[in-house]
């Protein structure tokens, strides 16, 4: 069983990856999104850049490019986003494993038997079956001439469920009986791996009281316990959505207030600041207060990289309390080490 966490492609999500122990390397299989930004002036280059600073040594990286606009960025037969990831990646030394769907027009899909010959790290297909899922599922026919289209056998494929966002516990019992539905649609071959992934957080922080903290359900990882109770066969990999919302985030805005969104067994803690210090000085305040809260791991900053952030800035020993990057970073640091220890321990996350 491996953790799958689909992590917006950002410099936050690259820094916690980089700064992963090895036992969570090791139990991890990451997707990263391409995150359009209008404000980058080579978004595909920095993406790849920050792959080759930050991504661990022989990690294959999972690469989402659907929220990308399929322009030609290169010449030849073909040259869109997916090639020119392939190519500059492959000069970086960092493996690439492309995601595809069902629905992907033929130039896509050329793309992605490109960058699939180019890595030799076969594919991932991610099949959408929450609210953004198209009616109804593949016939075989057409699951046959994807695989031909991409020249490669199902056993090199890892599939993908993506239940998309549960807004609430009883939307949650509809979205997981569709991804058990579309896991029992698609069970006639031989994936490389099978997952079903969800995502809980809120879209922001709009409206969380400050000064506190305040609880938020992994409805993801109840999901994802339900399916697998239900299903046939051992083997069902967990996914999430990190410590983020499953949809593409719009532009940022302006300065978040300090906050920190903390993983526990059951739930997210998230802990919001009101801004009344200079700079981000009060996420010492909001540090000292979460080490010193019962949400605090017996393992301390041993947990993760991040939790060793957390305590510094506690102990005010950083200069800096960091910005929204790092509080990303960090917190999704200790999110990959928690669920990574839970699924190894636990059997779920």
């Amino acid at each position: 069983m491996a953790y799958v966490p689909i992590l917006k492609g950002k410099e936050g999500e690259f820094l916690a990856l980089g700064h992963a122990a090895p036992e969570v390397r090791t139990g991890i299989r990451p997707v990263m999104e391409v995150v359009p930004d209008p404000d980058l002036r080579d978004l595909l280059e920095t993406f790849c850049d920050h792959a080759m600073e930050y991504v661990p040594n022989g990690m294959v990286l999972t690469v989402d490019c659907g929220a990308l606009p399929s322009v030609r960025v290169l010449q030849g037969d073909v040259g869109g986003p997916i090639v020119r990831l392939a190519e500059s990646l492959g000069l970086r030394g960092v493996p690439l494993c492309p995601v595809i769907r069902v629905t992907d027009p033929d130039e896509v899909l050329a793309e992605a038997a490109y960058a699939i010959a180019q890595h030799q790290q076969g594919a991932c297909l991610r099949v959408i079956t929450g609210a953004d899922a198209c009616a109804g599922q593949p016939d075989g026919r057409q699951i046959h001439a994807l695989l031909d289209a991409l020249q490669v056998d199902p056993e090199e494929v890892d599939l993908l469920i993506d239940a998309g966002p549960i807004p609430s516990a009883r939307r949650r019992e509809e979205l997981a009986e569709a991804a058990l539905t579309a896991l029992k649609w698609f069970s006639g071959r031989p994936w490389r791996t099978e997952c079903v992934a969800s995502g809980a957080f809120p879209v922001n922080l709009a409206g969380f009281p400050r000064g506190q903290a305040t609880p938020v359900a992994r409805e993801d990882a109840r999901l994802w316990q339900q399916v697998a109770a239900q299903r046939d066969g051992d083997g069902l990999d967990f996914g999430d959505f990190g410590i983020t919302h499953p949809r593409m985030p719009p532009p940022s805005r302006g300065t978040p207030d300090p906050n920190m969104r903390y993983t526990t067994a059951d739930d997210w803690q998230v802990f919001v600041y009101p801004r009344t210090r200079s700079g981000n000085d009060d996420f010492f305040m909001l540090s000292r207060d979460l080490v010193a809260s019962p949400y605090w791991p017996p393992t301390g900053a041993g947990t993760s990289w991040g939790d060793a952030q957390l305590q510094a800035c506690a102990r005010h020993e950083r200069p800096k309390a960091g910005g929204g990057r790092e509080w990303r970073a960090w917190a999704t640091s200790h999110h990959l080490a928690v669920v990574t220890s839970n699924l190894e321990t636990l059997g779920h996350p």
